[in-house]
Order: structure tokens, then sequence, then C-alpha cells
């Protein structure tokens, strides 16, 4: 079963090459989230439709309508890992 988790990021970061924030680049949403951007996830959706859907609503609210580019989403497999190996932490300023 294909499901579609939506997220939105409300930008913070100083990525751009003045420092000013960086909120979508060529590859889709820019998000560093050691940088101060907030990552929220809104729902799984069973359809593409429902996520439009949810987005139209969202962009009308507070916060997410001063961003109304930043939502995104990808399909994903229900019970199927994506994430297969561990990580490392990196703590601010390294």
């Amino acid at each position: 079963m294909i499901v579609y988790p939506l997220w939105h990021v409300g930008h913070q970061n100083e990525a751009g090459d003045d420092g000013s924030t960086v909120h979508v680049e060529e590859s889709g949403v820019f998000c560093d989230e050691s940088d101060g951007d907030d990552v929220k996830l809104l729902g799984i959706y069973s359809t593409l439709e429902r996520v439009e859907e949810r987005v139209r609503q969202a962009r009308l609210l507070p916060g997410f309508r001063d961003e109304p580019e930043c939502f995104y989403f990808d399909a994903c497999e229900l019970d199927e890992d994506d994430w297969t190996e561990g990580f490392v932490r990196v703590l601010p300023g390294e």
C-alpha cells in the first residue's frame, strides 16, 4: 500500500550566500534543522487528492500561509524500511 506523508518546513536558516533564508532550491524544499528550520508532519494520506486538499486548507492557517511553497510529500510503501543504517549526531558548531 502506498501512503503520502505531508510535511511543512518553517524556515529560520541563514543558508543564502548573503545570510538570507533559503526556502526552496533546485531539488525542492530546502531544510536545515541545525540552522533553525522547523519540520512539521501534517499527516499521512492515502491519496494525492487528500494531500492536495490538506495543503489547500493549511495554506489558510497562520504560519503555513507565510510559507505556502514549503510543503513537501513523497510516496512511501507501507511496512517497508526506509532508514536501514544507523546515524551519528553532529553537534552545533562542529
